[in-house]
């Protein structure tokens, strides 16, 4: 099978106009983002999106009272919350698929008590971004806190805060082919058509695929699909890693990948593992591999955005203590992803949160439900610190991952390793796009003399000092928009921007500077300008527009 419309236990595409009446259905019925939220209230709404059903349940059960309920109650029973649903008001709500037609495509699934209730997850989502707001259904599997018990091995992952996390960070710009690297319920997909004229979406399950082929089509007038014609736009492809895609190349890939660092065991087979996590290697060697890998599918210029997470071993930490790494961001952590680089590739990787094992552990086994069984929990948690220790991980980074195949072969390379955990303005990759530029834009001068800057829109400065003091002690400035850095500044570093207005060169400021402050000119201009640069490519100071 290779079009994955008729995947067994997994949603059917095959009804072109079924799907298309179904669309229909759901947007007359206002179930959307902003038709939920109207009737759930801000309560409720903020509830569900913790995964807190109560709510929302209540609010909808005081809706069926009614003679005539909403719809939308209707459908957010049904899949939002979990609850058994008669079969006349999901008519009502849905005229034109009917209950009929919800089993059909496999969304819906009859109880021996005459009722019905949801085979899978079916929820809006919106893509809002500069050119317009589109809304979107997205089905995968039931959570959890919908179904109870564990999760089944083959889950296909729905609207999570990775997948957002990934969505908001990608740098959008207008490609020809972009790639989807493990594409789950085909999220990234969604956003890429946004601006890719071919997506590829790749995946090791075949259940996956067929919840984005789907939602592909569920979606498709909003996404500017042909549904008779998919693949003039989209191609699925089932397989592991950059298999699927064997010499190919590409101007952008995406990819959440199953990153989760799981036990491994000599009896475990492919169907024991959550295959929506963990990608069946040992330790955080699927990261490793596809940040030696990627390269090889990136044309000249083309970037990877990726999700991963990373062992921090006694050896990357030298004497530092774990207590150290977490507060203040030792550089040690990023010597193993250092090392997995290839000569040519450029890379970003941002740290957003560092676990300690026995931490990383409680998370993962209550991600897939697998803390309900008091003695299965109690030997996979003893397994996952046993497996840890194995390898002396003092800690677990997750973050972000931004590699590029550099433009021009020997060209100095983009190498940043930061830790950044405070809140970042989001969608964050418009500015992680302008921070790349500004690297490029330093790289093609190898001096600033002549060059001319001013202080972006967004930073402030602000100054601290002790009472009765003639001048501050601590001047720091700040950034109000995307990554929101602080930087602490010295003394000419203060007055260099306090003089950056876009008039006087960088060399004409750090001249002034020099003479005012009575230093020797060669060396101060060279620290200064060092200074300079970094204020740049962190974004406090941009090039003065023309």
């Amino acid at each position: 099978m290779t079009d994955f419309a008729g995947v067994p236990d997994a949603p059917q595409s095959s009804d072109l106009p079924l799907l298309q009446a179904l669309a229909a259905d759901l947007a007359e019925a206002r179930y959307t983002v902003d038709g939920v939220a109207d009737f759930l209230g801000e309560s409720a709404a903020a509830a569900l999106g913790r995964d807190q059903l109560v709510p929302a349940i209540l609010r909808c059960r005081e809706e069926t009272a009614k003679a005539e309920p909403d719809p939308v109650s209707v459908l957010i029973r049904l899949w939002l919350a979990g609850e058994e649903v008669d079969a006349e008001p999901l008519d009502a709500a849905l005229p034109r698929a009917g209950t009929r037609g919800l089993l059909a495509l496999g969304l819906a699934e009859a109880v021996p008590n005459g009722t019905f209730r949801a085979a899978v997850d079916l929820r809006p989502y919106e893509i809002d971004d500069d050119a317009d707001s589109v809304d979107l259904w997205v089905a995968s599997d039931l959570g959890a806190h919908q179904r109870p018990g564990v999760l089944r091995h083959d889950h296909v992952l729905g609207i999570g805060q990775a997948s957002l996390s990934l969505a908001q960070l990608t740098i959008r710009r207008p490609v020809e082919r972009a790639l989807d690297l493990g594409t789950g319920c085909g999220i990234q997909a969604f956003h890429l058509l946004r601006h890719a004229r071919h997506v590829t979406a790749t995946d090791i399950s075949e259940r996956a695929l067929a919840f984005t082929r789907f939602n592909l089509l569920l979606n498709a007038r909003a996404l500017d699909l042909d549904p008779q014609h998919l693949g003039k736009r989209v191609a699925l492809r089932m397989g592991s890693l950059l298999e699927p895609v064997a010499g190919e190349q590409f101007d952008l890939v995406v990819s959440n990948p199953p990153f989760v660092i799981t036990p491994r065991t000599r009896a475990e087979n492919a169907e024991d593992r959550f295959t929506y996590r963990d990608g069946g290697l040992a330790g955080d060697e699927i990261v490793a591999t596809l940040v030696r890998t990627l390269q090889d599918v990136l044309v000249p210029g083309g970037t990877a955005q990726m999700l991963g997470n990373w062992e921090i071993q006694e050896s990357d930490l030298a004497n530092s203590e774990l207590r150290e790494t977490q507060e203040t961001g030792s550089r040690n952590w990023s010597s193993r992803l250092e090392s997995w680089l290839p000569p040519e590739t450029d890379a970003w990787v941002i740290q957003r949160e560092i676990l300690e094992p026995a931490e990383y552990a409680e998370m993962w086994l209550r991600d897939a439900a697998e803390n309900r069984n008091r003695a299965e929990y109690l030997d996979s948690y003893a397994a996952y610190l046993e497996d840890f220790a194995s390898r002396r991980v003092r800690a677990i980074g997750f973050g972000s991952i931004f590699l590029r195949r550099r433009p021009v072969p020997g060209a100095a390379p983009l190498r940043r390793f930061e830790e950044i955990t405070h809140p970042l303005e989001q969608p964050v990759g418009p500015h992680l796009g302008a921070a790349v530029g500004r690297f490029d834009w330093l790289a093609a001068l190898p001096s600033l003399e002549n060059a001319h800057l001013e202080v972006a829109d967004d930073v402030t400065e602000e100054r601290h000092s002790r009472p009765g003091a003639e001048h501050p002690g601590v001047i720091l400035l700040r950034q109000g928009a995307g990554l929101r850095r602080t930087n602490l500044m010295s003394t000419e570093l203060t007055g260099f921007v306090s003089a950056s207005d876009g008039e006087l060169s960088v060399g004409q400021i750090i001249g002034a500077l020099a003479v005012l402050l009575e230093r020797p000119e060669p060396e101060f201009a060279a620290g200064l300008e060092a200074e300079v640069r970094n204020l740049v490519l962190d974004g406090f100071l941009v090039p003065a527009a023309s």
